[in-house]
């Protein structure tokens, strides 16, 4: 079973997924990586979602995109902080993001990503 303290980062850029993986294992946390929407899914389904964080890229390439694994991912823990990361514009998120929710646009720095997630997991962050 995973710690309920892991971050779920789901990315299809090899590069930009272990940057920031690595990153964020630096400052403490563990983290469970994704390349793709259908990764993501698996690693949702076996581990019954105890991350305490989820960051999806938005376009993952074939199979589910970001929009999907954040729904599937609230389905399983519908307090779950969602971090959205895109390259587009983040126009859709007000129509297609879940609720308390976050959009950062690449190109980012990691501590962008981090400040995200400490808001997001703050008492009262996800209001």
């Amino acid at each position: 079973m995973t710690d309920p303290k892991a971050i779920l980062y789901v990315e299809d850029e090899p590069i930009i997924r272990e940057l920031a993986a690595t990153f964020l294992k630096d400052v403490g946390f563990e983290v469970v990586t994704a390349e793709s929407g259908k990764a993501a899914f698996e690693a949702l389904d076996e581990d019954g979602a105890p991350f305490c964080a989820l960051i999806t890229d938005i376009n993952l390439g074939p199979g589910p995109d970001g929009w999907a694994v954040a729904d599937r991912a609230r389905a399983l823990n519908r307090t779950l902080p969602v971090v959205y990361v895109t390259a587009a514009s983040g126009h859709e998120w007000r129509d297609k993001g879940v609720p308390n929710s976050v959009m950062i646009t690449k190109p980012f720095r990691p501590w962008q990503i981090l400040k995200a997630v400490r808001e997001l997991l703050a008492p009262g962050g996800m209001a």
